[in-house]
């Protein structure tokens, strides 16, 4: 018969392979990547596939997955700094990188940073004494605006007019009149 038809015999003993119905593999893919906080890939999402003896490639999973939406969140979060105006008001620059001082109170100085907490930014400012790199001041919160740094100094032992000279990297946080008229 295969000759008459002019067909290879391997056509007449063909047999079609069970596809797997689509919906019940996306279905799958969408619950190993929810499952696993959205972090999943096609390399893992196809090991997981796998100890449950479905053998799909890496292209499908892929192709699913851009069906589905589904991106997955392989990179560490960064923190993406917002524009502002900068700063230019005429300050001297009385510290002119002496870090080294011989009198306590004498500089004080001031930086604000951001660190992830619970999957949320939170900002931290501290203040340091150089003369022996004390932190004599520091607060913590979710906004980075000038009630940070009133905590901050409001931390402070002593005496806050036994600071001489109290430098910061300008930022809007520091340019408020309450604290320009203390430096």
């Amino acid at each position: 018969m295969c000759e008459v038809l002019q067909i290879a015999k391997s056509t007449f003993y063909y047999e079609t392979k069970d596809e797997k119905n689509e919906d019940e593999l996306s279905a799958a893919i969408v619950e190993i990547f929810h499952k696993n906080r959205k972090a999943y890939g096609t390399r893992k999402i196809k090991v997981k596939l796998k100890e449950q003896g479905l053998v799909i490639s890496r292209r499908r999973i892929g192709r699913i997955m851009k069906e589905q939406g589904l991106v997955s969140t392989y990179t560490v979060a960064q923190f993406k700094p917002h524009k502002t105006a900068c700063n230019d008001a005429a300050t001297a620059n009385v510290l002119n990188r002496e870090f080294e001082q011989t009198k306590a109170r004498r500089f004080v100085v001031s930086d604000l940073t951001y660190v992830k907490v619970q999957n949320k930014w939170h900002y931290i400012c501290v203040l340091i004494d150089l003369f022996n790199r004390e932190i004599v001041g520091h607060s913590a919160g979710p906004n980075k605006d000038a009630a940070l740094v009133s905590r901050a100094f409001a931390t402070v032992n002593g005496d806050l007019s036994q600071i001489e000279w109290f430098h910061t990297d300008r930022g809007s946080e520091f340019n408020m009149k309450r604290w320009t008229s203390f430096y």
